[in-house]
């Protein structure tokens, strides 16, 4: 089975090496390169890591950060998750072979 591949954004430690430490610090550099976003867009861009991103803005944020692509995307194989079946409340309460007493709930009246 192939790897599945993921990746790290490092637009945030890119712009903070470069004296940008507020996510606005974009706005007006983009717009200067035809590219109007918000300042929610540009935080999102900044703060999350995008799923999908145009390529003019990449290109953008690389001439306005003077970077390369691999500065600001970094590959990495993606952390697999381990499958477990479903397993009673309290079962990983033991160790080992051990496990709890069930407790029981003596002179409870029924209502």
């Amino acid at each position: 089975m192939p790897a599945k591949l993921d990746y790290h954004w490092h637009l945030r430690k890119v712009m903070a090496d470069r004296g940008m430490f507020q996510t606005t610090d974009l706005i007006e550099p983009l717009d200067k390169r035809g590219i109007t976003l918000s300042s929610s867009q540009v935080y999102r861009l900044v703060v999350e890591r995008p799923e999908r991103m145009s390529l003019k803005i990449l290109m953008a944020l690389l001439d306005i950060l003077d970077c390369t692509m691999d500065d600001l995307i970094e590959p990495a194989v993606a952390a697999e998750a381990t499958t477990r079946g479903k397993r009673a409340v309290g079962a990983e309460a033991g160790i080992g072979n051990l496990r709890p007493r069930r407790a029981r709930i003596r002179g409870a009246e029924p209502s």
